[in-house]
C-alpha cells in the first residue's frame, strides 16, 4: 500500500514538473505526501486510491457533476475547497490540467500572475 502511495506521489511530481509549475515544494499535509506552493498544499495523496486537489467550490461542484466516476465528494470535504479524485481513473492529461488549476488556486497572486502555462479548464 505504501508503494502505491509513493507511485501516485511520483506521478504527481512528474506531472507538476511537466506542467512547468514553479516553486513547487514536496511536503506533507495531515501526514500525507503533498505538493505545496507558497506553503499551501495544492494536492495530496490521501491513500492508495485517492488524490485530493485544491479547487474552488464552484469548480468542484461542476467536476463532480461532469465526471462522477473520477471526482467524488465525501462528508469530510463538503463546504471545503478540496476535491477527492480517483487516482486509478484519472488520465495524466486531465490530472496535469487539474494540478495547474489547483496550483493557480493556491499560489500567491504575484506568482500565479507570472505563470505562463495553460489556464484552468
Amino acid at each position: 500500500m505504501a508503494d502505491d502511495v509513493d507511485a501516485i506521489f511520483e506521478r504527481l511530481k512528474r506531472l507538476a514538473a511537466e506542467a512547468g509549475l514553479p516553486d513547487v515544494e514536496e511536503s506533507t499535509s495531515y501526514g500525507n505526501p503533498a505538493l505545496k506552493v507558497g506553503g499551501k498544499s495544492f494536492v495530496a495523496v490521501k491513500n492508495a486510491e485517492t488524490i485530493v486537489i485544491s479547487i474552488s467550490l464552484d469548480d468542484k461542484d461542476h467536476l463532480v457533476e461532469m465526471a462522477p466516476d473520477v471526482y467524488f465528494q465525501t462528508d469530510h470535504y463538503v463546504g471545503w475547497p478540496h476535491l477527492p479524485v480517483r487516482a486509478a481513473v484519472i488520465g495524466d492529461e486531465e490530472l496535469r490540467l487539474r494540478l495547474i488549476g489547483a496550483w493557480l488556486f493556491r499560489a500567491p497572486k504575484k506568482l500565479a500572475a507570472g505563470f505562463n502555462g495553460q489556464a484552468r479548464s
